[in-house]
């Protein structure tokens, strides 16, 4: 093999070596490890729907009647009304005021979360991430091996001997 087809192999095969370090990939495969694996249990199909249940079976309704009671709570008539139940409903009052904001705030993270199911499971099912800079290392180094060991081959000579034959 020519001596000039092997130095940018042992230069492919030494940035291989070098780069998934020079770019921190051991750590930021670990982190994503980490957080696929504590994404499991939230992201199983029957744990996101039972958060979507939550969401739009409880939450929204609680976030109209909310709507509606922090409204009737302006009207003077019913001020009267809920007069003997405001030393309970007061201190609830400004949270009541929050729950549309909070259902506003919360909705794109459900609907995330229902659309992603299949994507998180195509996700955790590829082996782990921590492997993913092997990926690069290894073949790295049986790069660097075999062009090294071509260049350094190719500066062994070897010397024939010839024998005179007698005339």
């Amino acid at each position: 093999m020519e001596r000039k087809v092997l130095w940018p192999v042992l230069v492919i095969g030494l940035l291989l070596v070098v780069a998934p370090f020079a770019i921190g990939l051991p750590g930021k495969t670990a982190a994503g490890q980490r957080m696929l694996n504590d994404f499991h249990p939230l992201m199983q199909p029957a744990n996101v729907q039972t958060t979507a249940n939550y969401y739009y079976k409880t939450f929204v309704p609680l976030g109209a009647l909310a709507t509606q009671f922090g409204q009737a709570a302006q009207n003077p008539q019913m001020q009267q009304q809920l007069k003997p139940l405001m030393p309970m409903l007061g201190p609830a009052m400004p949270i009541f005021a929050k729950v549309p904001a909070g259902l506003a705030h919360y909705k794109p993270l459900v609907q995330t979360m229902q659309a992603n199911v299949t994507d998180y499971a195509s996700v955790d099912s590829l082996p782990n991430f921590e492997l993913f800079t092997w990926f690069f290392v290894i073949p790295g180094v049986l790069l660097m091996v075999l062009a090294g060991y071509g260049l350094w081959h190719e500066h062994e000579v070897t010397v024939r001997r010839t024998h005179p034959t007698p005339a």
